[in-house]
């Protein structure tokens, strides 16, 4: 079997990866000479601490098991289970994290609520004043500039993979074959199209308007902190964001205790993950409304610096780059993907959202069985 995958962002990359894992040949073709979209200006992190209990938390846990047996044979992927804390600061906040220990799924989660001592045994970094905090052990981490390169390097070596950058495909033609900017042809058993947050041209003649939309986010990373943060961290206001901590104390903590006004304003909340050299990545911010500024605006990364450094009771490294990335989300965000038959021997796999980097294997490992490879 040939299978054609359209997109070498991470969701692309890992439709190839279980083809190629399934004894088939691939075809990669991407526009760029390598994926520059939201695979890359992401954490890195394998998130399963925040997810909707059900289908989106059962794709999350399956992946990270995926990513961990993937990481194990590509260690360049930087694959690391390191966890995370979600310090807390007061009894509103507080109450959020025992709602979320308490829940019926909170042990395959890995939830754990820790004194501020036991989370500074976790992660000393963390010297900042704090009552709690919540600790999910099913959190991990990869590299998102590596990981692409590296599985490439892994799938070029299987022989059965060949990855043809630079090349925008235009047209679908016949079934399950697609016609390049150079006027290729390239035909297979099957054709995936992993698109990212492309959702014009070539998506809109194949499948026309579909419930999905694009979001735009603002990050940031720094300079080597000169010490290991041995976890990823998050804030109270991932609380508000992640679907796991809805519950009567969300409510009692969204009435009693308002947002930051620059956070409110750019739907922000605090993650945080440590680069293998020692840089921190930092975010992040929501925008949904079209068009998209075309800059970055400083806010939002002076209110991130002031509540990084309230946890790790020191200043922030020199901040090293920041950037400004969009991806693709279902509207209905209880949906994890949106998959759809677009033609014959055709499918379109997109809008993941945040989820991209967590969920991409078990979501192509999904595709494959469903289209019986």
């Amino acid at each position: 079997m040939k299978v054609i995958v359209v997109g070498a962002g991470v969701v692309g990359t890992m439709h190839a990866w279980h083809a190629v894992e399934r004894g088939h040949e691939v075809v990669h073709i991407e526009r760029e000479a390598e994926a520059r979209g939201a695979s890359l200006r992401n954490f890195g992190q394998i998130w399963v601490s925040g997810r909707a209990g059900g289908e989106e938390l059962d794709t999350a846990l399956r992946a990270r098991e995926l990513w961990e047996g993937i990481g194990a044979r590509v260690p360049g992927l930087g694959f690391r289970a390191i966890g995370s804390l979600t310090p807390v600061r007061n009894d509103l906040e507080l109450a959020v994290a025992e709602a979320a220990v308490a829940r019926p799924d909170a042990a395959a989660r890995g939830y754990k609520l820790l004194t501020a001592d036991e989370a500074r045994a976790v992660n000393p970094a963390l010297r900042g004043a704090f009552e709690a905090a919540l600790w999910c052990e099913r959190d991990a981490a990869v590299e998102p500039r590596l990981a692409q390169l590296a599985l490439r390097e892994a799938l070029l070596a299987t022989g059965k993979y060949t990855f043809l950058p630079n090349r925008e495909v235009r047209d679908v033609v016949g079934e399950s074959a697609v016609r390049d900017d150079r006027g290729e042809v390239h035909t297979g058993d099957a054709v995936v199209l992993c698109t990212g947050a492309w959702l014009s041209g070539l998506v809109r003649e194949v499948a026309g308007e579909i419930p999905v939309r694009r979001v735009r986010l603002q990050m940031m990373q720094t300079e080597p902190l000169g010490e290991a943060l041995t976890t990823s961290v998050a804030d109270a206001d991932s609380f508000r964001y992640y679907p796991a901590y809805a519950s009567e104390a969300l409510d009692s903590l969204q009435a009693g205790q308002p947002q930051d006004p620059t956070a409110a304003a750019h739907k922000m909340q605090l993650l945080m993950v440590q680069r293998l050299d020692g840089g921190l990545t930092i975010g992040d911010t929501h925008e949904y409304e079209h068009p998209f500024a075309f800059d970055t605006l400083e806010d939002p990364y002076e209110h991130l610096t002031r509540v990084v450094e309230s946890f790790l009771g020191r200043p922030l490294p020199k901040i090293k780059r920041r950037w400004a990335g969009v991806y693709a989300q279902c509207v209905d965000t209880s949906r994890v993907v949106h998959r759809q038959r677009v033609r014959d021997g055709v499918w379109l796999v997109t809008g993941p959202g945040g989820r991209g980097m967590t969920c991409s294997p078990a979501i192509a490992e999904k595709t494959a069985d469903e289209l019986g490879w």
